[in-house]
């Protein structure tokens, strides 16, 4: 039997930039309660939003994760010709084949590199960021580009406010690259895949359904102990946690959870569900990015990340930002 070779890994990887990418349109809660039975103040009381934003005609999935790629990309100090991995992750495709994340990639003029999507509802992101740092560290990949963008209005019926003052839509993207020390910790992922109808698009339907009140039950009793091992694997506790930011679905889930791990007063949260409203797998990427251009984060921070949502889904972990 012959023996195979491999390539030589990293010891680590780490995040050497991010980007982000807004649509313009602001939509606040006041214009909403105009076309459904909805207010401010029932929408506040539930979700914590106040204003989310929705993609126009031309700010397609393509043109945020090409926008907000480009900017990691940029943040990363890197030439496009260096990077040989992009994944986009993604639940709101406009078609399923082809995927999204060869065209990103050439718009950015990277050549040829591997590329591809990935769907893990909300916890996209999360699932691709360990999945190319894990690519780093076997030496499959040398630098690689994570991008979660979502459309989510192409596919919520806007009449609706069950769903409607939730969903919105974005892009946010990460460079990664080899470092002598890691800067993204093992990731503790997995899913509930009973409860896989709780978020979904029914069969032969357009538009997407969700068990608000499930859905809230399983995050808030089922991940905090996600988020206590993701630390643990890390080498890490409470106590060195600098910033908190967890997947933009709902404040009230954000804060309970921060509340249950007993993160110092001096942790961070993030918030941007507030003024972002929830963008599935472009969340995480998007308040981290707000985070740091707002200087409430800092460079060398040590983050406690979470995606979770349709599958049901999650994943959990501890990175260093840049």
């Amino acid at each position: 039997m012959t023996a195979l070779q491999l390539p030589a890994g990293a010891p680590g990887a780490r995040i050497l930039g991010l980007g982000s990418y807004r649509p313009r349109r602001r939509v606040t809660n006041d214009e909403l309660a105009q076309v459904m039975d909805t207010n401010d103040e029932w929408i506040q009381a539930r979700v914590g939003i106040a204003e989310r934003r929705w993609a126009e005609p031309d700010e397609t999935l393509a043109e945020m994760s090409v926008a907000a790629g480009g900017k990691a990309l940029a943040a990363s100090g890197l030439d496009a010709a260096e990077v040989d991995l992009v994944l986009l992750a993604t639940a709101s495709p406009p078609s399923s084949i082809p995927g999204l994340a060869p065209q990103i990639a050439h718009r950015l003029g990277i050549p040829r590199p591997g590329a591809f999507d990935v769907n893990a509802g909300c916890a996209g992101w999360c699932y691709a960021l360990s999945a190319a740092a894990d690519a780093i560290r076997a030496g499959s990949a040398r630098n690689a580009l994570v991008i979660g963008g979502e459309r989510l209005t192409d596919y919520t019926d806007l009449r609706d406010r069950s769903t409607a003052v939730i969903f919105a839509d974005g892009a946010g993207a990460a460079v990664l690259s080899p470092s002598d020390s890691p800067g993204v910790g093992p990731v503790v992922w997995g899913s509930d895949g009973d409860q896989s109808t709780a978020i979904a698009i029914p069969d032969g339907e357009k538009v997407m359904s969700m068990a608000g009140q499930a859905v809230y039950r399983w995050a808030t009793t089922r991940l905090t102990e996600t988020l206590a091992e993701a630390m643990r694997r890390a080498g890490v506790g409470p106590d060195d946690i600098d910033v908190f930011a967890p997947h933009q679905a709902n404040l009230r889930i954000i804060e309970l959870m921060a509340k249950r791990l007993r993160l110092p007063e001096r942790t961070v949260i993030a918030r941007d569900v507030v003024r972002s409203g929830n963008t599935s797998s472009a969340s995480v990427p998007l308040a981290l990015s707000a985070l740091l251009e707002s200087g409430e984060a800092k460079s060398g921070d040590t983050a406690l990340l979470l995606g979770y949502g349709a599958g049901l889904t999650f994943a959990g972990q501890v990175v260093v930002l840049p």
